[in-house]
């Protein structure tokens, strides 16, 4: 079975020959959440259980599973990433069967994204570390993610270079595609008077600048580091430096809304949101019109309240008041909103 035959690898093709369009915006859903978050990525609600009886615990992995299954028969993202273990349940279900959404793995999972119950391993600098075998991922699927944060330190930051470049020698000639997910650090990091977008942009070429086509990642997860720090790189090297856009936390609707307008407007080809898309009311009608916000430029204000008109019109209670869902919580996202 080929899981890049579909509608992410033409959309690709189209982006790097120049001759993008909206249309071709790639929608990545992100529910590897499990991968870092352990069962507290999946939700913490209140629960009965007969031989317990009311307890705050995690949301059953099924609900999580329940929902990619949802959104891949939606046909609204290009993209499901996961973690080995769904992939393994997905793939066996058949719910990429007849479908054009790529199956996608997170193949490294370092420290930095350790971010569960009583865990402070995000206070630190990460350790280059990896939970799945590129074998067991070829089972499922021909794409998968590897993460790497750069912390302008020379000892730190070159162990985890030396720690991708054996993950692409693991790859190699096995079939399985990547892509790069570069984070911002957890905490301030020193950068002279160069702000981080401008650190993180230029970590990012000189990286990749010694590789060639076969071994570069197909497309790039980033932190939306403002209008400037996503124009520069996505004019940088157009067709080998495909910019794609990592969500964060979940925020407010308008911040969700706002994210994918701005660095769609500045030249982001690839939006991978989680927690955006997970914790929404309505996971489905948030990526419905995130596709309106790109392809037919709708304004991110328009597309607040119209997602308040659906769920009023499907009794769903919304989490927050149309009011306080119109604000802008991100700072990085105040600058350029209409």
């Amino acid at each position: 079975m080929s899981y890049l035959k579909n509608r992410m690898t033409e959309k690709l093709s189209r982006i790097v020959s120049g001759n993008y369009t909206p249309q071709d915006f790639i929608i990545a859903d992100a529910k590897d959440g499990d991968m870092g978050g352990g069962a507290d990525a999946i939700g913490i609600e209140e629960r009965y259980l007969p031989s317990l009886g009311n307890a705050q615990m995690a949301v059953p992995m099924q609900y999580y599973r329940n929902a990619m299954k949802e959104m891949v028969e939606s046909d609204l993202v290009d993209i499901m990433l996961m973690s080995i273990s769904s992939a393994e349940v997905l793939v066996r279900e058949g719910v990429f069967a007849n479908s054009r959404v790529t199956p996608a793995v997170r193949l490294n999972d370092a420290t930095d994204i350790w971010g569960y119950r009583g865990a402070n391993y995000k206070e630190k600098p990460s350790f280059a570390f990896n939970t799945a075998k590129i074998e067991s991922a070829l089972k499922y699927s021909k794409l998968g993610l590897y993460s790497i944060t750069f912390y302008n330190d020379l000892e730190k930051d070159l162990q985890n270079l030396n720690a991708y470049t054996k993950f692409r020698d693991s790859i190699s000639g096995t079939g399985m595609e990547h892509f790069l997910e570069v984070f911002n650090p957890a905490f301030a990091i020193d950068t002279g008077d160069v702000d981080i977008g401008t650190y993180i942009n230029d970590s990012i070429v000189r990286c990749l600048a010694g590789l060639e086509r076969l071994d570069r990642p197909l497309f790039l997860k980033i932190q939306y580091n403002g209008a400037r720090a996503m124009a520069e790189l996505a004019e940088f090297d157009p067709t080998n430096l495909v910019v794609g856009i990592l969500g964060g936390g979940a925020g407010t609707t308008r911040d969700t809304f706002e994210l994918i307008e701005q660095a769609s407007r500045f030249g982001a080809r690839v939006a991978l949101f989680g927690r955006k898309i997970y914790k929404a009311e309505d996971s489905v009608e948030i990526v419905n019109l995130m596709r309106h916000i790109v392809e037919a430029d709708l304004s991110a204000k328009e597309a607040v309240k119209r997602y308040h008109q659906h769920l009023a019109k499907k009794s769903i209670l919304p989490i927050r008041s149309l009011e306080n869902d119109l604000e802008i919580t991100d700072q990085v996202l105040l600058a350029e909103a209409k």
